[in-house]
């Protein structure tokens, strides 16, 4: 069984109270959130109990005070960038954002395109915003920010930039992702409502690092790990020591920022600033939520070991650089942790060295073990009829099943009519049929097969597997797992020497 570490109704009670204690300060406070959202798959990660979508739960107890502006970088849009977790570009994760927020009554006041300059695929998209009746705003790039306090806090400054008419007393500003132009347009928004006369503040709401709990520990580092593409590090906060004389967490960004965040706050509102450190400007409060250390520890070293893969995947699909290949090694070894740590890397490679002994065929050596919450580990492998995804899947459930082995779940005629109207109506150069395909087999016939419809009914027993593939996985793949609750991860290895059918 999952052993749990975190509770989540402690930490939204405790969170949503320091929200509102800090809001009081204020007549209007712009709350910079960091982080995911909804489907904070990380948080879930190490910390075991982590409800992934606390945060807009949290929202959505504070409904009636807030609203949302949802920033997205235009050079972000332009160029394609793809939200990893989704493998959808910024500009749909935004749609898809505000269509998530209407979900839980929380009212989408705009959408801001940061450091905008007519970039065709940016003004495309605010036309089609726009024609669905989204408001949209641009700002542009600050000459001289963030270093010229004078300059940004002037009409030749913030001023060029238009102001955001909101109403409420809480405004959430968030992205898609990270330098999305959340923190600007913040203190984009403090400079003209202070100029409107009216008391506005600024807090931020970062839930990594966490800043209670000591500097090297697993679960702080395993951000690091998270981050590693950002080149973010995590420090002590020796603006709060000096101050309080108490040992605080942040990283190398906000630290650095700090001293201009905290003088441009004070050229607009013409007093000393309220916040001493980065730590006093955040509002999070995911520390005490912690209920037992151990396990958070333990969940955080298999996700830096799981990041570890990821980097790896994805230096050798050119996305990364050496240098971020090798800060990663650099972290596994602080924590003296090893690829085999994974339970389901041996058993997967184990297997795969056996057909590849047997086959002549390597690009057919493709292999996933799924390390299921009970500890057991079940494996499947590629066919010439599915993908070893499909395979493991279909494998899994007939074990949790109590199906044996020998009893097919899907009749082979469908199957192969599948693959017929796959490759010769559909001319796919594909012939293995992947989990998609499979899982709508599977549940058609569950409406006539008894068998079919036990194990099918099984399916969210697969909720909270780890699995590990011997080839990268395609995106559809990924994705499929991911909505299954299965975390994967694969070895930087081609599953073919095709450059493009995989």
């Amino acid at each position: 069984m999952k052993k749990i570490g975190f509770d989540p109704q402690k930490y939204i009670e405790e969170q949503s109270k320091y929200i509102l204690e800090r809001v009081n300060k204020f007549d209007k406070l712009y709350l910079e959130f960091g982080g995911k959202l909804i489907g904070d798959k990380h948080a879930k990660r190490v910390l075991p109990g982590f409800d992934e979508d606390a945060k807009i739960k949290l929202l959505y107890k504070l409904r009636e005070k807030a609203e949302i502006v949802i920033c997205v970088y235009a050079g972000d849009i332009e160029r394609n960038k793809i939200r990893g977790d989704f493998g959808i570009p910024y500009d749909m994760d935004v749609m898809k954002l505000i269509d998530d927020l209407r979900e839980y009554e929380l009212e989408v006041n705009s959408v801001v395109i940061t450091r905008y300059e007519g970039q065709p695929s940016a003004k495309r998209f605010i036309t089609k915003l726009e024609r669905r009746g989204i408001k949209v705003y641009t700002h542009v790039a600050i000459e001289g920010y963030p270093s010229d306090v004078d300059a940004i806090v002037s009409e030749e400054g913030y001023g060029k930039n238009p102001y955001i008419a909101t109403t409420k007393p809480i405004v959430v500003v968030t992205a898609p992702g990270p330098g999305s132009g959340k923190l600007a347009t913040c203190l984009n928004q403090l400079y003209h409502e202070h100029r409107l006369g009216n008391a506005a503040g600024y807090s931020k709401f970062e839930t990594f690092p966490v800043w209670n709990i000591s500097l090297k520990h697993p679960l702080n580092i395993a951000y690091e790990a998270a981050t590693v593409d950002l080149k973010d590090v995590n420090m002590l906060d020796y603006f709060h020591f000096e101050k309080y004389n108490e040992v605080a967490v942040n990283y190398n960004r906000d630290l650095e920022m700090f001293p201009v965040i905290k003088r441009i706050i004070e050229k607009i509102t013409g007093k000393e600033s309220m916040y001493q450190s980065p730590t006093d400007m955040g509002v999070n409060r995911v520390g005490f939520g912690i209920t037992d250390d151990e396990v958070i520890k333990d969940a955080s070293r298999q996700e830096i070991i799981r990041r570890s893969f990821s980097t790896e995947c994805d230096f050798k699909k050119g996305l990364l650089d050496e240098e971020v290949l090798n800060r990663m090694r650099i972290i596994m070894e602080e924590l003296a942790l090893k690829k085999t740590d994974r339970v389901a890397v041996l058993p997967a490679r184990q297997y795969a060295e056996r057909l590849k002994a047997k086959s002549e065929n390597q690009d057919s050596v493709s292999v996933i073990a799924f390390e299921m919450p009970d500890g057991r580990v079940i494996t499947g492998r590629s066919s010439c009829l599915m993908d070893s995804c499909s395979a493991a899947i279909l494998n899994s459930i007939k074990v949790l099943a109590n199906i044996a082995d020998e009893i097919p779940l899907l009749s082979p005629a469908v199957l192969e009519t599948i693959q017929k109207l796959k490759t010769e109506d559909l001319h796919s150069r594909v012939s293995a049929l992947n989990a998609n395909e499979v899982l709508i087999a599977l549940s058609i016939s569950a409406v006539i097969n008894p068998t079919a419809k036990l194990a099918y009914e099984k399916l969210s027993g697969l909720k909270d597997v780890q699995a590990h593939s011997t080839v990268m996985l395609n995106n559809e793949a990924e994705q499929i797992l991911r909505q299954l609750g299965i975390d994967v991860t694969c070895d930087p290895v081609y599953p073919s020497e095709n450059l493009y059918y995989v």
